[in-house]
């Protein structure tokens, strides 16, 4: 069975954006050896999993960008969860295969509408490399209710942002989590993998 790592990069305070769902303070934050930390653990990733809203942001973005991330994020497969259908995506009209191959990536995405736990245990027992999820702060949440990630890779920046959008809230029961490794980065980000 593969693992489900959830990978995320939080404020201090626990938040994965402000409250306009902006997550600018990353970039300010950030240094190139967190941003080597962040690609090295999503090349992990046999599939990358994310709801509907993000993959509707990432979808038209990523095929044409450039940088650490773009090669991980274009090749690898992805499954989208929607709980209110799904919209077809533009890009793909306005972007051809021949202009930019990672469009097929995006494009092929398996969508999911059934419940999510047993949609994520199904595909964790397919085989293959780990499931790392991506996604806003309502997917992460439904995520963590299921009680199905393994491990918990979160990057912790050094800013408090006062407010924004949490992930660990309305938990109905404590998470309890075992800490697996530590790493400081030269801006003050803190990569911290705890295991379920």
């Amino acid at each position: 069975m593969r693992k489900l790592i959830m990978k995320m990069s939080v404020s201090l305070d626990g938040f994965v954006a402000d409250s306009d769902g902006q997550k600018d303070w990353l970039f300010k934050t950030g240094d190139e050896e967190s941003l080597a930390w962040s690609v090295d653990k999503i090349r992990q990733a046999g599939l990358i999993i994310m709801g509907r809203k993000s993959f509707e942001t990432m979808a038209p973005y990523w095929p044409t960008a450039t940088g650490p991330f773009a090669a991980p994020m274009n090749e690898i497969p992805k499954a989208v969860f929607t709980k209110n259908g799904f919209k077809s995506i533009d890009f793909m009209q306005t972007i051809s295969r021949e202009q930019s191959p990672a469009v097929a990536s995006w494009a092929e995405a398996r969508v999911f509408d059934g419940d999510l736990a047993e949609v994520i245990r199904e595909l964790k027992a397919e085989p293959g490399k780990p499931i790392v999820s991506f996604g806003g702060a309502g997917f992460m949440q439904s995520l963590i209710a299921t009680g199905l990630i393994d491990e918990y890779h979160l990057a912790i920046h050094p800013v408090a942002l006062g407010s924004g959008l949490p992930i660990f809230t309305g938990l109905k029961i404590p998470l309890y989590l075992k800490l697996g490794e530590v790493k400081v980065f030269p801006k003050g980000v803190i990569a911290q993998t705890y295991r379920a």
